[in-house]
């Protein structure tokens, strides 16, 4: 429907603001001044030629450094977030490393590298333990669909049976490396169903749900353990690829569980997403850890040259290295200067087979994470020393559409896409999440994320680097990991966790300028040493971000308005409730019409100075009036002001976010 040159009826009953904007439709597009009726009408003339960078004063100095120590009692910062809840974990856990989360109706289930623990979430103020299910494998990440709960084993030393008691057998039919299936059709007593045994094991996975199949769920493994011997599980090789077409490395496992039975999931295909690919260029040591190797050079520390970087070997390693020494001398007891100097000859001989080996030259052998995207039929392949970007329209095949190396990247780790599906960010675990990357002179480029746009829908495009900004000590781990989309309508806004940087909220809208706008963090584990802690996965569901912290339990936080966000816009994203979220398995976010996200879109033409402050104010008053109304005159008045946006977007600063609001209010006229 066109507008007219006159208002309704209802219209020309309901006061100042609804005739000034009825009257602003009759001239549609003009951005002067006019009048109607002897009301002045307001003008969407910007003040800017298009919308204005986000720009927000953030807290000087920086609460996040010099924040306490402690494990429980650690001091806190926060800016633009409460927390809501502190849960530590419970008992069995307690100790142990806690990861990923996943999320189910009004349930959180964490990982942690000894088992599964379920959260009722019903209060978010108070999470209550539901299940605490012991069940050790390395690192044990999770994931839900339907009444089946997915977990990933990777360790050495996980059981079949989840007995606490390991595996020491070099091979062994007791042994765990895949995916666990459980039935949790009642929550309250999972029930362990099904194994998928892998070569690789299972570091991560994807549950991605084909929307033209509803009898199946596929799931995506990500396994970088060394290859299984074949006597352990049959099948399995650890030649290259050109020697052994079977072999284990170079591809990913595609495994597909029927919902109706899961106890007949398997591996259905190993696609080989990683062919030609060469290996990535790459960055040498921080400065300070460079500084730290040449101390501890002085200490008497044993130091390893691989691939040209200096690495110290940790004291785990260097013990039972010096007992081998002893052994083969004959000797007992202790270690001697004889036998340290025998490994100190021996460490460029170490060094050359941990650094070399037959795919030295080559590409990644496997990914580390994936996300998917089934809305847009795409994935991001976070794959150690690329980003790949795949389509998963074959769910059972997918294909590798481009992917991207960097310099400054060491080990890309996850992957988030935006909501349209047109920008992808990767983040780079440098380190392995177990040193601490966020020192004041560690490269603002190393151990962060990496925003990329997708062009003609198969092609990437660096477009800028994104860390927190706030330096960490040495005694904390800190670098990108895992995050999340917020449901902000017309942004597009992340939060993230960065260990014992804590998490950051930033907003990407323009892929070029991220730009952080809230944050939470806790200060060191312990201040006398690197002890590892800190937020492992930051996630947005229902109203709340969530945050499996490694050590301290789970961290429930809400959003508080700001110069960078406003309430309607909190309130619109709380509207977006979902009864279920993976961390690898994207959504699409859909909003319902309500007046908070119509409010949304006109605080950030606001924002943006697209739109002059009349047409805002005008704006502001026809909807409180509609809101104030029922039935009819509700619906009339905020059709009316649909068709005067809609009529003005192109003399507005920025005609795309004006046809938002207009898509909004149409749709809550139409309700």
């Amino acid at each position: 429907m066109r507008p007219t040159s006159r208002p309704s009826p209802s219209a020309r009953r309901l006061g100042t603001g609804a005739l000034a904007l009825a009257g602003a439709l009759a001239v549609a597009g003009c951005a002067a001044s006019s009048s109607m009726g002897g009301v002045d009408l307001p003008s969407v003339a910007p003040s800017t030629d298009g919308p204005a960078p986000l720009r927000i004063d953030a807290p000087s100095p920086d609460p996040r450094e010099g924040l306490g120590a402690g494990l429980f009692d650690a001091e806190e910062a926060a800016w633009n977030v409460r927390v809501v809840s502190r849960t530590p974990p419970e008992e069995p856990f307690v100790g142990q490393t806690n990861s990923d989360l996943a999320f189910k109706d009004h349930y959180v289930f964490q990982g942690n590298y000894d088992g599964v623990q379920i959260w009722d979430i019903t209060d978010p103020t108070t999470p209550r333990s539901v299940v605490t299910y012991v069940c050790p494998a390395s690192q044990s990440d999770v994931s839900v669909y339907g009444d089946l709960l997915f977990v990933s084993g990777e360790g050495l030393s996980g059981r079949l049976d989840c007995g606490a008691e390991g595996v020491d057998q070099q091979i062994s039919d007791e042994r765990l490396r895949g995916i666990r299936i459980f039935d949790i059709s009642d929550i309250d007593s999972p029930e362990y169903v099904a194994n998928v045994q892998t070569c690789r094991g299972s570091h991560t996975h994807t549950v991605l749900k084909d929307p033209n199949d509803d009898e199946n769920v596929y799931i995506y493994v990500s396994g970088s353990a060394p290859v299984r011997p074949s006597e352990e599980l049959p099948g399995c090789v650890g030649a290259l690829p050109s020697d052994d077409p079977n072999s284990a490395l170079f591809r990913i496992e595609v495994i597909r569980v029927p919902l109706a039975n899961p106890e007949a999931a398997e591996i259905v295909s190993s696609p080989r997403i990683f062919d030609d690919l060469v290996a990535p260029p790459e960055h040498g040591p921080a400065p300070a850890d460079l500084e730290a190797v040449e101390r501890a050079r002085e200490e008497g520390a044993f130091v390893l040259e691989i691939g040209g970087d200096p690495t110290v070997l940790p004291d785990r390693y260097v013990e039972p290295l010096l007992q081998q020494f002893v052994e083969r001398r004959g000797g007992t007891g202790a270690p001697t200067a004889q036998d340290s100097a025998a490994l100190r000859s021996y460490l460029p001989q170490l060094a050359e087979q941990m650094g070399g080996g037959p795919t030295a030259d080559m590409g990644p052998t496997q990914c580390h994470d994936i996300t998917v995207y089934p809305d847009v039929g795409l994935a991001g392949g976070a794959c150690e020393g690329y980003g790949l970007l795949l389509d998963i329209s074959d769910p059972v095949n997918p294909r590798r559409l481009d992917a991207v190396s960097d310099s400054n990247f060491s080990y890309w780790h996850s992957a988030t896409f935006d909501n349209a599906g047109t920008k992808v960010l990767f983040s780079d675990e440098w380190g392995g999440g177990g040193g601490p990357k966020c020192r004041e002179s560690d490269p603002m480029e190393w151990g962060a994320d990496a925003i990329f746009t997708i062009e003609d829908g198969d092609r990437m495009e660096f477009q800028s680097y994104f860390k927190i900004p706030a330096a960490q000590t040495p005694q904390e781990n800190c670098v990108a990991h895992n995050g999340s989309l917020i449901p902000i309508p017309g942004r597009d806004i992340m939060v993230q966790s960065w260990y014992q940087g804590g998490l950051s909220i930033f907003d990407w809208t323009d892929p070029a300028n991220p730009v952080e706008i809230a944050f939470h963090d806790r200060g060191p584990v312990n201040a006398e040493q690197m002890e590892s802690g800190g937020a492992w996965s930051a996630y947005w569901y229902d109203g709340y971000i969530y945050s499996s912290e490694i050590a301290r339990g789970l961290d429930v936080i809400e959003l508080l308005p700001s110069e960078a966000l406003s309430e309607n816009e909190i309130e619109a994203a709380r509207s977006v409730q979902l009864d279920l979220l993976n961390s690898q398995g994207q959504p699409r976010f859909e909003w319902p019409h309500t007046f908070a996200l119509a409010r949304a879109y006109v605080d950030q033409l606001e924002r943006s100075r697209t739109a002059s402050q009349a047409w805002v104010d005008g704006v502001r008053s026809t909807l409180d009036e509609a809101e104030a109304m029922s039935g009819g005159a509700r619906r009339d008045l905020v059709q009316t002001l649909a068709m005067q946006v809609e009529a003005q977007a192109d003399a507005a600063g920025d005609p795309a976010k004006m046809r938002l609001l207009a898509d909004a209010l149409a749709g809550l006229a139409a309700m």
